[in-house]
């Protein structure tokens, strides 16, 4: 007698067991997270995101995301930012998220808003303001929207604070990217809410300086970022899954803590959100801050402490790159989800050989049958060799 396939699936090590979070079911738990590559062309995606993407997807990871995606033109980092606030953006992605999708992977979309944080120079350009000089290339720099009008960085223009019209308004572009992403094919929807981005700049207090309602206590802090995720969650379909990227800890003198991003992760769940992607730092630099020693998995305790204290299921992302390492994680409850980034920029067939470390049967299965079947062959090949000169 055979064993069923929920035998089977239960005898795999957690990291290759299906997971289904509303009327989505992925086939592991492993998750490429979002890359900012800087190669769009007028926000949209190029063949370089088809591939850049697709190798991640025909890789064998479970969710493929695709980078930081710009909800409005105003709150793109850079010129070179991809966004999907037009119908010719989600026709582009679209071929993307179809090729994905015929790897057996999930699409994922991270939908942001930079905020103060706009026009810059890309980083390996260290995320320089946009200048003169830039203008005299054709490349002016613009004005942010943030709760407060502080740079975000010497030299960099001030942001315009929003009015309770443009909270509206940006509000909507997140609801409006919403709905385009559906068109656009993505099964995962995810709202940037780190790393500095306009929810973070009202949440923190270092960068909201607010006195009406979207300011001052924690509650008054948290209104912009709630009432967002209320009107997306309104927008984007009940069977598709809804996730939140938070900085967990950030800012000088602990100005934003772990408790803090407990209080504001039960809060998401209660709103529908389905899963916190946990990351940390932002408000001060142009990328991450090292408010976290960068230790292998250096975001799993949070993702541990806020799945414990809320209930809600968590992603881990930050140094994670061995097979044993991201299935103890998993088998210890720390998190629902591993990510990877720039660990699947060095092997874009990390779940491969991660399944084969593992002991998972027939690891090249992950990969399409083109290429699982001469693998396959080559191993028999080996095998033979290997028999040969024992004789």
């Amino acid at each position: 007698m055979t064993d069923t396939p929920q035998k089977q699936a239960a005898a795999l090590p957690l990291m290759f067991q299906p997971k289904t979070l509303r009327g989505l079911t992925v086939k592991n738990r492993i998750v490429v997270s979002p890359m900012s590559q800087y190669s769009a062309v007028d926000g949209a995606p190029t063949d370089w995101h088809l591939v850049h993407l697709g190798k991640f997807a025909s890789g064998g990871a479970g969710i493929v995301f695709c980078e930081e995606t710009s909800v409005s033109e105003r709150s793109r980092k850079t010129y070179d930012c991809p966004g999907i606030y037009t119908d010719a953006q989600a026709k582009a992605w679209k071929r993307v998220t179809d090729f994905i999708r015929t790897q057996g992977a999930a699409s994922a979309i991270q939908l942001g808003h930079a905020g103060r944080k706009v026009a810059t120079r890309a980083p390996w350009d260290g995320f320089a303001p946009l200048s003169a000089a830039d203008a005299a290339n054709g490349r002016p720099p613009w004005s942010g929207l943030a709760p407060s009008p502080i740079p975000f960085k010497e030299g960099a223009m001030a942001p315009k604070e929003m009015d309770h019209d443009d909270i509206k308004y940006v509000i909507q572009a997140h609801v409006d990217a919403a709905k385009r992403s559906l068109d656009a094919g993505f099964d995962v929807v995810e709202i940037h809410g780190a790393h500095g981005y306009i929810i973070q700049q009202f949440l923190s207090p270092i960068t909201n300086k607010r006195t009406d309602a979207y300011g001052g206590d924690m509650e008054g802090r948290m209104r912009f970022g709630l009432e967002l995720i209320e009107a997306v969650r309104d927008a984007w379909p009940a069977d598709r899954p809804l996730f939140f990227r938070g900085s967990c800890v950030d800012g000088r003198g602990g100005a934003w803590s772990l408790e803090d991003t407990i209080v504001l992760a039960a809060a998401l769940k209660e709103r529908g959100v389905d899963v916190f992607d946990c990351s940390s730092g932002g408000i001060d630099g142009p990328l991450t801050l090292h408010v976290v020693p960068r230790v292998p998995g250096y975001h799993v305790p949070f993702a541990k402490r806020i799945r414990e204290e809320t209930g809600i299921p968590t992603m881990a992302v930050g140094l994670i790159r061995e097979a044993e390492q991201a299935e103890g994680y998993l088998q210890a409850g720390d998190c629902d989800f591993v990510a990877l980034a720039r660990e699947f920029m060095w092997d874009p067939n990390w779940p491969v050989h991660a399944a084969a470390k593992l002991g998972v049967p027939d690891p090249h299965n992950l990969l399409p049958r083109s290429y699982a079947w001469w693998l396959q062959k080559r191993e028999e090949t080996l095998a033979l060799t290997a028999g040969d000169a024992a004789r």
